[in-house]
C-alpha cells in the first residue's frame, strides 16, 4: 500500500509591534511538535519597533524549523496582514496553516491539537474557543466587558447564520489551505472584522468548523481592536450578508449564485411566465438565459420541446432541456439556435445586455410567423428604486430591480417603445407584485403584504409593479406597393427597395 505524505503544516505569525513578546511566544512551540512543522511564516505589519529584528533573531537559532520572516513596509491591518500570510502559505505549499498572534494570547502548546482535526479530515477550519469551558475566560484575565460583549456577539451571530460555535472572536484558528483557496478572502476586509467575515465565508460555502478549548491569557500587551468599532463591523458584515441572500446589497466577499431559484406559484416573473404558458398548446421554445434549466424543466413537463441558451452551463442543465447551447447574447445569437419557434421566452434576461433592442430583433427573426414572445423585465419606476434614488441612496442590489448586473433600466413606456422598435406587437402587459416571499418566507406577514401589493400593483401598475411581463408577436403589416405584398418591418429596415425607387430613398425627396 503506498504510504499517505504527511500534511505539510505551516505556522502563519502575524506581529505587530510585538518585539517584547515575540520570540518568547515561539519559544513556546512544543519541541516535539516543531519537526512536524514545514515552515514558519513571520509577518510584521509595519512595526514601529523592534518586531522584524526579533523574528530574524529567534529564525537563526539552532533546531528551529524553517523560518520565513517578512516585513511590510507599509501597515496592511490585521486582515490585510492574513491575506498576505495565506497567499504566501499557498504559494509554499502548505497544506495547513495555523494562525498564531505574536503578542502571546494565544497558547502555541496546543498547536498539536489544532491541527489534529484538519488532518483527520473532519473539518476544514479549527477555532480555539476561549468560551467552551465555562468560566475559564475570566479566570485567564479577559475583562468583563470583553467577555459580556464576546458572549452578545456571538449569540448574535450563531442566531442570524444559524451556527452553533461557543466563539466567533478568537483569533486562534487552523484552516485547510485547499479551503482557503476555495474561498474569495481576498474581497475580505484589511480590519478586524476578517476573522468574522471568513467565518460566514466557510458557513457560506458549507465548510466544516471544529472547536477545541484554549485557555485564556491576558498580559501586558497593547489592544489595538477598538471595541465599539470592532463590535459595529461584525455586525454589519453578519446584517449584509443576511440581506444579501435575500437580494438586498451586493455584498462582493460572499459568491453570489450562478443560477437562480425558482418556485412555481411564488409570484415572480417566471412563476407568471409558466401560468402563461400552461393555457398555450405544447410547441418548440427557446429558453433564453435558461440558467440551471429549473424553469425549462416545467416547460418539459408540459409538452414543450425545449431548447435552452445561456453564457454559463450549470451543471444539470442538459437533463432538463431537450437541447442546451452555449452563447453570449452581447455577440449575437448562435447560428445554431435554428428558427421557426413556436415560443421564445425571456424571462429577466434584455435588462442584463448592452444593446437589447438588437438581440430582440434577433428573437423575432427565429419565431415563426404568429409566433409568441414572453419577455418580463423589472420595473424601475417601482416605489423601491424610486425611494432610493430620491433620498440619494441609489446603489445595487444582488437581484431584483437594483441588480449589480444590470446594463439597461425600463420603464413600462420604454419597454413598449423598445419592443416596437425591434418589430415586436404587445398582445399583453401585465405587472406582478412586490416579492414579500423572498424576503420574509412563506408566513402569514409575507402573504399579507403579498396581497396588498397584488392589490395595489392592479391599481397603479407603474408605482407598484415590481415587474413587467409581456406577451409579445412579431409585427406582420403588410404594405401593397404596385401588386406587391412587402412587409411593413422590411421597409423600416431598407431591407426592400420598390422598382423605381432606388436611388430615392434617403434621398429627402
Amino acid at each position: 500500500m503506498k504510504e499517505i505524505p504527511s500534511p505539510r503544516i505551516g505556522i502563519l505569525v502575524v506581529a505587530y509591534n510585538a518585539e517584547s513578546t515575540l520570540e518568547k511566544t515561539l519559544d513556546r512551540i512544543p519541541k516535539d511538535f516543531r519537526s512536524r512543522i514545514a515552515e514558519i511564516l513571520i509577518l510584521d505589519d509595519a512595526s514601529s519597533d523592534g518586531t522584524f529584528t526579533a523574528g530574524c533573531r529567534w529564525s537563526q537559532l539552532d533546531g528551529m524549523p524553517p523560518t520565513v520572516v517578512m516585513r511590510h513596509t507599509k501597515n496592511l491591518g490585521y486582515g490585510g496582514n492574513q491575506k498576505a500570510g495565506y497567499a504566501l502559505a499557498a504559494e509554499r505549499g502548505l497544506d495547513i496553516v495555523v494562525l498564531l498572534h505574536g503578542d502571546g494570547q494565544y497558547a502555541p502548546e496546543l498547536l498539536p491539537e489544532m491541527v489534529a482535526p484538519i488532518e483527520r479530515g473532519e473539518c476544514e477550519a479549527v477555532f480555539g474557543s476561549r468560551m467552551m469551558r465555562s468560566g475559564s475566560a475570566l479566570k485567564g484575565g479577559m475583562p468583563f466587558y470583553k467577555w459580556l460583549g464576546n458572549r452578545v456577539l456571538t449569540r448574535f451571530e450563531n442566531g442570524l447564520l444559524g451556527s452553533r460555535l461557543t466563539e466567533f472572536h478568537s483569533g486562534y484558528r487552523a484552516y485547510s489551505v485547499a479551503a482557503l483557496r476555495r474561498l474569495p478572502i481576498d474581497r475580505n476586509t484589511d480590519a478586524f472584522d476578517f476573522d468574522t467575515q471568513i467565518i460566514v465565508q466557510l458557513l457560506d460555502a458549507g465548510m466544516r468548523i471544529k472547536e477545541i478549548p484554549v485557555p485564556t491569557y491576558y498580559g501586558d500587551e497593547i489592544c489595538y481592536v477598538n471595541g465599539l468599532r470592532y463590535a459595529k463591523d461584525v455586525v454589519k458584515d453578519v446584517l449584509e450578508y443576511r440581506l444579501a441572500l435575500k437580494g438586498f446589497g451586493t455584498c462582493p466577499w460572499i459568491p453570489k449564485p450562478v443560477d437562480y431559484a425558482f418556485k412555481e406559484g411564488d409570484g415572480s416573473s417566471h412563476s407568471a411566465i409558466l401560468k402563461i404558458m400552461r393555457g398555450l398548446p405544447p410547441g418548440r421554445v427557446l429558453d433564453v438565459g435558461c440558467s440551471g434549466g429549473l424553469f425549462a424543466e416545467r416547460l418539459e413537463d408540459l409538452g414543450h420541446t425545449v431548447t435552452g441558451l445561456d453564457f454559463v452551463e450549470v451543471p444539470g442543465v442538459r437533463d432538463r432541456c431537450s437541447e442546451f447551447l452555449l452563447a453570449d447574447l452581447e455577440e449575437g445569437l448562435p447560428p445554431q439556435v435554428g428558427a421557426d419557434f413556436d415560443y421564445v421566452v425571456a424571462g429577466d434576461v434584455i435588462e442584463h445586455l448592452s444593446r437589447p433592442e438588437h438581440v430582440l430583433r434577433e428573437l423575432r427573426e427565429v419565431l415563426r410567423p404568429g409566433g409568441r414572445m414572453l419577455l418580463s423585465v423589472p420595473n424601475f419606476s417601482h416605489w423601491y428604486s424610486r425611494l432610493r434614488v430620491a433620498f440619494g441612496a441609489f446603489g445595487y442590489d444582488r437581484r431584483g430591480i437594483l441588480d449589480e448586473t444590470h446594463l439597461r433600466f425600463f420603464t413600462r413606456s420604454s419597454l413598449r417603445r423598445t419592443v416596437r422598435a425591434a418589430g415586436f406587437d404587445q398582445l399583453q402587459v401585465t405587472s406582478t407584485g412586490a416579492p414579500f416571499w423572498s424576503v420574509l418566507g412563506g408566513g402569514t406577514v409575507a402573504r399579507t403584504l403579498g396581497g396588498i401589493s397584488r392589490l395595489l400593483t392592479r391599481v397603479r401598475p407603474t408605482l407598484f409593479g415590481y415587474q413587467y411581463v409581456a406577451v409579445l408577436t412579431p409585427h406582420a403589416a403588410q404594405t401593397i406597393v404596385a401588386g406587391e405584398h412587402v412587409d411593413v418591418q422590411d421597409i423600416l429596415n431598407h431591407q426592400y427597395v420598390p422598382a423605381g425607387l432606388a436611388g430615392r430613398v434617403g434621398a429627402g425627396t
